[in-house]
């Protein structure tokens, strides 16, 4: 009986591990201030906020629609993912998406989401130099790098915000013990 609870509780705490999810805390801070630990910073500030935002989010959360015309709390969800896509693109961040976006649930969709921005973030600090992460096109730059910083990175944190506050508003709100100026969480 021992040894078959002893697996139980291994098993169990072996899936718990597989599954732990990124940003539950900002990675620890790097004390070089080059642009790309910045950018990566940035990067990672989106990943808590994004982790904490969906997290324990129940089906009437995901359903939540502010009156008037706009989207619902699954379908920023659902654009959030988008913009990770478009900043992996943008970053020429290659990272294997697990499954096509329609046959994702929500959970799956918020794993790769978070594991999209963990990349992206990972990708520009490795970066030797941030203008080459500019998009050529036909021998001249159409998409400069700083429009990655004013586009989808400033909408998906528009965006995290809004996830927030629809779960507020549909009385769920984010945990308490959430620190966003440290990026920790109280225990």
């Amino acid at each position: 009986m021992k040894t078959i609870l002893f697996a139980l509780i291994f098993t169990v705490s072996f899936m718990n591990a597989q599954d732990k999810l990124p940003y539950y805390e900002i990675p620890k801070l790097e004390e070089s201030y080059t642009p790309q630990n910045t950018v990566g910073r940035m990067i990672d500030g989106l990943g808590f906020r994004y982790f904490w935002a969906t997290e324990g989010l129940r089906a009437e959360d995901l359903k939540y629609q502010p009156a008037g015309e706009g989207r619902n709390c699954q379908s920023t969800i659902n654009h959030l993912y988008d913009l990770s896509n478009m900043m992996l693109r943008l970053t020429k961040t290659d990272f294997k998406q697990a499954k096509e976006k329609d046959q994702m649930t929500f959970s799956e969709l918020r794993k790769q989401t978070l594991l999209n921005i963990e990349a992206i973030s990972k990708s520009i600090k490795a970066t030797e130099d941030l203008a080459k992460l500019s998009v050529i096109k036909d021998g001249a730059v159409s998409v400069p790098f700083f429009n990655v910083i004013n586009g989808p990175i400033a909408d998906a944190i528009w965006h995290t915000g809004q996830v927030a506050t629809f779960r507020r508003s549909s009385g769920n709100p984010i945990n308490s013990k959430v620190n966003h100026f440290s990026g920790t969480v109280r225990e």
